[in-house]
Order: structure tokens, then sequence, then C-alpha cells
């Protein structure tokens, strides 16, 4: 596919379509001579603006998710979390009440992201009908097929980055597989598997930007990050320590979805975007005028996240996700979505070794 067209955008409201707009009637004049790509992409994005926000799979069923009963291990509280990667129970395949609901519906119910490159997205060239693909999706029916036999038997719901946990404390679905990292703070509201991934906050920008890393290079730039994001939280820590560069930088530019930030940052918007690594490679595969700066600054780990008490699915996610690495299913899903932009010799090559609550 061609790595530079944009799968479909997230659906954030009108700013995006107003400022676009305000943009192309400025006559774009963004960087480097790339006014009539970033005109493209944000058409593009502003239309796909009024796409539904829910795209389902399976039986197309609308009906909220089961909320599970809590019956097994709590997560810690934040307050008692030292690393948040240890948090998760020991795998298990007993059936507890919410996988028992989840197999009286029949039906796995998953927020995803259906935007972002190469990890949960639909391929703009396969028509309206263009399933999900990318390496969370891997694991979503991986799953399903481990819990309910069928690993089509999913209803996807698109999820914005500040909806996840509000989506799993509301029961709209039974769990986000959405690059989500687990950390203390996130454990307060919501449960997780053991990690699936590793990353890091890294610095994406335009190539001939004098931005060279998440340093003093910074300071006084406008810098992009989503809602609810691990970025936003370390972009607020930095400043209020006064951390060089992010210090005297611009934050309040805030989006619903990571995506926006890549749409900001063509329009002229934006000088850098602050977001996961793998993500960060994904936008730079898909925009050829924007390059990652510097390295990662921070170690992050995904994980699988679901309603807090709800242990018998968090157990049995463990379980899948431990015979996913073993039976190479993992490392094949790397080598198709996210080898060609990451690389074989990342730190996010090889899947993390799980830990688990003693």
């Amino acid at each position: 596919m061609n790595a530079q067209r944009l799968p479909r955008s997230p659906r954030t409201g009108l700013q995006v379509l107003r400022a676009g707009l305000r943009a192309l009637r400025a006559g774009l004049r963004g960087w480097g001579g790339v006014g009539a790509m970033a005109a493209v992409c944000a058409l593009a994005v502003a239309f796909a603006l009024l796409l539904p926000l829910t795209q389902s799979s399976g039986d197309g069923g609308t009906e909220t998710g089961g909320q599970g009963v809590a019956e097994a291990i709590q997560a810690k509280a934040a307050a008692d979390c030292k690393d948040a990667q240890d948090q998760s129970p020991q795998p298990g395949d007993l059936d507890g009440k919410t996988i028992e609901t989840i197999k009286a519906r029949d039906r796995l119910i998953v927020g995803v992201d259906q935007n972002s490159y190469r990890w949960g997205y639909r391929d703009p060239n396969g028509g309206k009908d263009a399933s999900l693909e990318g390496f969370d999706i891997d694991l979503v029916h991986r799953i399903a097929k481990d819990i309910l036999g069928d690993e089509n038997k999913v209803q996807f719901k698109a999820i914005p980055t500040n909806q996840r946990i509000p989506a799993i404390k509301d029961g709209r679905v039974d769990m986000i597989v959405r690059t989500m990292t687990i950390t203390c703070k996130r454990l307060e509201d919501v449960a997780f598997s053991a990690p699936y991934f590793l990353t890091g906050q890294q610095v994406l920008a335009p190539k001939e930007s004098s931005i060279k890393g998440y340093d003093k290079t910074l300071a006084g730039k406008r810098i992009c990050s989503a809602d609810g994001s691990t970025a936003l939280d370390q972009l607020q820590t930095d400043q209020a320590a006064k951390k060089a560069g992010v210090a005297t930088a611009d934050i309040k530019t805030v989006v619903p979805s990571q995506l926006d930030c890549l749409v900001r940052l063509q329009l002229g918007q934006v000088d850098a975007v602050v977001t996961d690594g793998a993500l960060a490679a994904s936008q730079a595969a898909q925009d050829p005028t924007v390059a990652l700066k510097g390295n990662t600054f921070t170690k992050d780990y995904y994980g699988v996240a679901v309603q807090k008490g709800a242990g018998d699915l968090a157990a049995r996610v463990n379980l899948i996700l431990k015979q996913y690495i073993d039976d190479g299913g993992w490392q094949a899903s790397y080598d198709k979505w996210l080898s060609p932009t990451l690389g074989s010799r990342s730190q996010s090559a090889n899947p993390p070794v799980p830990l688990y609550k003693k």
C-alpha cells in the first residue's frame, strides 16, 4: 500500500474542519513547500469526521458490552503501586462471571483505534467494506478465538484516546486494545493484562525543523498531544518541574485522538508532536515530510485494559498472550505490521517479559 496515504481519521468534532478551512483560505503556508499535500490530508480528515464513530464486525449489534461482575483479583491502588507492570494476575483459564457474560452474548466487544496506521486502521484502498487491521487487531482476533472459538466473533468500537477509560468503566466495551500504556495512575480506574509491547515517548516534527528531540530545542515551541495520553501527563509533569525546553513550550494544543496531532502538524498549527515512539514511527511512514527527533525518553508498556475486578478476564488474556508469544503469533504480527517502520533491532522488536502480581 502507499505509505503516504492517511487512514481514515478519528471523529473529533468540527474544530479540525474549521481550522483546516481557515488554513486553506490562508494559503497553507506550512513548511518546506508541502502545502498541497497538507491540503489533501486536511480535507480527507475533515470529511472523515462525518463517518460513524462506532464500527462493528460480527453481527453488527449495537448493544453495550457486559460489565462483568468483579470476583477476582483487584488491582492495587495507585498509591501502593511501585511498578505498574507487575499488577496483573497470573495466567489462568477459569471462567468467571465476566467471561461467562461474554460467552452468553457470544461476542467480544472491544474498544480499538481505527486510525492508527499499522496498529488499528482501515486500508484506505479497501473500499467502504474494508476491515480493521493491524497489530492490535491481530491480538483482538486471537483473544476472541480463544474465548469464543471464532476469531471473528468481535464487535469493534472505535474509541478516542480520551474515552478509553470511560468506555471501560461504563461497560461499553469488555476491553480496550488500543496502544494503551500501563500506568499506576490508570490502575486506579481499570485493570490491565501483563505487558504486550514495549515503547517510549518520542518527538515527531518536520524534517527540516530545528527541533532535535525532547530537549532545549523545544523551548517556545507549540507541542500537540492527545487528551488522556501518557504524553500529555509527561509534558504537564515536566513543565511543572521546569524541565529545560518544555518549561517554556506551549502545550495547550490537546486533541481527543492522537492522529489529530499529525493533522495539526501538517497544517502548521503546531511545531511538534509528543506521542509513543511506535505510533510516531507509523505517522512518519504516512508522511515523508516529518521525522522522529531524538530517542525515546521514557519506557512504556502497552496492556489490554479491562474493568477493575474482572480478574478472570485479565487472567485469561494473560494466558492467551503467553501462548501467542510462545507459538510465534506475536512475532509474525510484529514482522507484518511494525517491522517496516520500527525495524528488527528496535527495543520493541521482541515481546516484553511478562510480570504478574505475586
